[in-house]
């Protein structure tokens, strides 16, 4: 019963930790697409691109810890 209850208790850490933290990223994409704005900034498609490739590679890389946890070596003599 108490495996259960730590379970539980694990699972609505990260339910509340992951709705909070994916919450401020998409309110910081929102900061960001400000930024489209033509009349009040200048930019180059290729400064787009920089920006959203690098933030593509950030979120492939935080998907894949989902995924692809790493594998602890144990070691031992």
């Amino acid at each position: 019963m108490k495996e259960n209850n730590n379970k539980d208790e694990k699972r609505e850490r990260f339910k509340r930790l992951a709705t909070y933290r994916t919450t401020e990223v998409l309110k910081r994409l929102q900061v960001l697409a400000n930024c489209a704005n033509r009349s009040a900034y200048e930019y180059s498609e290729d400064e787009i691109n920089k920006i959203f490739s690098t933030i593509d590679k950030a979120v492939r890389d935080a998907k894949s810890k989902f995924h692809y946890p790493k594998e602890r070596i144990n070691f031992k003599l």
